[in-house]
């Protein structure tokens, strides 16, 4: 059997957990509330929507276009002078967040986008004819109904989250990314590193599990 470090790493696997946990769980309570309030100013604006308005549908898909495809392992690096610029710090567990929370941000915003235009138009129609004001429809009736969709979209969200947590360790932003590259990859220990891997699988495979079940009990209402 190949040596490894492994029995004497669980302090450390353990704690490198607990940060991954921390980052994702961060990053999608404040990244996906960021991303549903630009998602439904996206699908509000556009045209024929609620408050359909091209100039700021332009600027706001403008944006989401630009950020939404740089690849994290750039993105990080990119966004360390503001990083070091609101929260004080370029590397790390806190500035790994930050950009987390920012890319987040912007993916979360265009799923949920692309979910609310699933809505049928007579359902708004049939809200605008009992009176329903436009905000109304857009939080009573856009969102429940697109419920199960957006349920879908925050799950294949939070693998993609989980996915950039571990490239966040190219800049020791802690976690299994950073774990699995100081004591694995570096070392040449394999064990270490498949241990990391299998642990981020698991965490995967358990939250897709309960994102298909939720989005199949809202979906079969």
């Amino acid at each position: 059997m190949e040596d490894t470090r492994l029995p004497e790493l669980w302090p450390e696997l353990w704690e490198a957990t607990t940060q991954t946990l921390v980052m994702v769980s961060v990053t999608m309570l404040v990244g996906g509330l960021l991303g549903l309030v630009l998602g439904m100013a996206l699908y509000l604006t556009r045209r024929d929507g609620l408050y359909s308005n091209r100039w700021v549908f332009g600027v706001l898909n403008v944006v989401v276009n630009f950020f939404r495809p740089i690849p994290f392992v750039i993105f990080i690096a990119a966004v360390q002078p503001l990083s070091r610029a609101v929260i004080g710090i370029g590397i790390g567990t806190q500035a790994a967040t930050f950009a987390l929370i920012l890319a987040a941000m912007f993916g979360i915003g265009r799923l949920v986008e692309q979910n609310l235009v699933t809505v049928r138009p007579g359902v708004l129609e049939a809200a605008r004819a009992m009176g329903a004001s436009r905000m109304r429809i857009a939080l009573t009736v856009v969102l429940p109904e697109a419920l199960g969709p957006l349920i879908l979209g925050y799950t294949f969200a939070f693998v993609a989250v989980v996915d950039m947590s571990a490239v966040a360790g190219v800049i020791a932003g802690g976690g299994l990314g950073t774990f699995a590259q100081q004591y694995g990859y570096r070392q040449f220990d394999y064990v270490v590193t498949w241990t990391a891997v299998i642990l981020l699988v698991i965490l995967v495979q358990v939250v897709q599990f309960l994102g298909n079940f939720l989005a199949g009990k809202v979906l079969r209402r």
